[in-house]
């Protein structure tokens, strides 16, 4: 598909850059089935708040979380070459072995494979906890491969000493993380390290509601999915056959697996808190929509026409144009839908991206 049908203008102040609080008061912008996924009008969308989600639940549904936990990603760092110093930020994307990692550099112009960097150093003083690293190699668009001097468990302290929550470009631009961004960022339930972006329609969820969701008889269950930083990527090919997913690495349960098909059997839905649990447990599905357990890589690039075969609802927050993540929501409930839901949204003044508000889909292809 023609990629420019996913574009549609943002104004700037839509994008949201500091979350609810509490979390839980964000708005919800439910949107109601239609056969075939054709434009509607407002009358088909509710306006409501992340709150009111046990009432647009049924006792005996089942919402499906990721359990990841993001690493403070975010690297400031100062490029040694000789005499010559030069200040060069990045964002830790992929583990690839016990001591390297993949991340986007910035500017990445200022290095070369063999260069060393300083991690954690104030001005010309190295500080206890400092960390080194050589730029083992240098791809494109601004990607590199850093290959550090500690390795396992000292290097995953390194990092969380020296680093910073890994905050989205369009917030990251706009403003310096800050303390409060160590809570913001990171999920309640938040529980596997591997991250390097937070699923952010988790970032929604308080205890009360929790609380509240249990009293209603809606079950909670986990899978992981370590989100990468491509993420927040835009689809630059003019088609969508031309993309090249990210993969991430996931993993869903015998438990999960079990629990799930148990409340799809007694008729309950399953609904996915966010797109990265969607994306994982269409991985882990069989064509007749039972779940197995699951572990490895996926580069699941759902676009309209997909077949969902595992989930009733999604629950997701607003998406950047053209990107893999606004088309997988147009295939879940239609691309016309989704456009005149985006526009009201926008109309209307939700917040988008990470730290906005949220919406909750249902499949084109369902009747409620």
């Amino acid at each position: 598909m023609r990629t420019d049908l996913f574009d549609f203008v943002l104004p700037d102040s839509a994008i949201a850059l500091y979350p609810a609080e509490p979390r839980d008061t964000a708005r919800l912008l439910v949107v109601h089935p239609v056969k075939g996924g054709c434009a509607r009008d407002d009358a088909d969308l509710d306006d409501k708040q992340v709150r009111d989600l046990p009432d647009l639940l049924r006792p005996g549904d089942a919402l499906v979380f990721n359990d990841t936990k993001v690493i403070p990603a975010a690297l400031s760092g100062v490029r040694m070459r000789g005499e010559t110093r030069a200040h060069v930020d990045f964002n830790l994307t992929k583990r690839v072995s016990d001591n390297t990692w993949r991340a986007f550099a910035r500017p990445a112009k200022r290095l070369e494979a063999g260069d060393r960097v300083h991690f954690g150093h104030s001005e010309d003083v190295c500080l206890q906890g400092a960390l080194d690293a050589t730029v083992a190699a240098k791809g494109e668009a601004g990607e590199v491969e850093l290959a550090f001097d500690l390795s396992g468990a000292a290097l995953d302290e390194a990092i969380s000493a020296v680093g910073a929550m890994p905050l989205p470009p369009y917030i990251a631009l706009k403003r310096e993380p800050d303390a409060r961004d160590r809570d913001s960022y990171q999920t309640i339930y938040a529980e596997k390290e591997g991250a390097v972006a937070a699923p952010t329609a988790g970032l929604h969820f308080t205890p009360e509601l929790f609380a509240a969701l249990d009293a209603r008889g809606i079950s909670r269950h986990f899978v992981t999915l370590h989100v990468g930083a491509g993420t927040f990527l835009p689809v630059k090919a003019e088609d969508t056959d031309a993309h090249k997913m990210h993969s991430e690495w996931g993993a869903v349960s015998r438990e999960t697996a079990d629990a799930l098909n148990a409340v799809r059997a007694r008729g309950g839905r399953i609904v996915a808190v966010g797109t990265t649990s969607l994306r994982l447990l269409e991985s882990a599905a069989r064509e007749d929509g039972t779940l197995v357990p699951w572990s490895g890589e996926t580069a699941i690039f759902i676009t309209p026409g997909y077949r969902f075969k595992a989930i009733d609802l999604l629950m997701t927050n607003f998406h950047l144009p053209r990107s893999t993540l606004f088309m997988l929501v147009a295939a879940f409930s239609g691309l016309g839908t989704m456009r005149a839901a985006y526009g009201h949204a926008i109309r209307n003044g939700y917040r988008f991206y990470s730290y906005g508000d949220a919406s909750l889909l249902a499949r084109a292809d369902q009747s409620e």
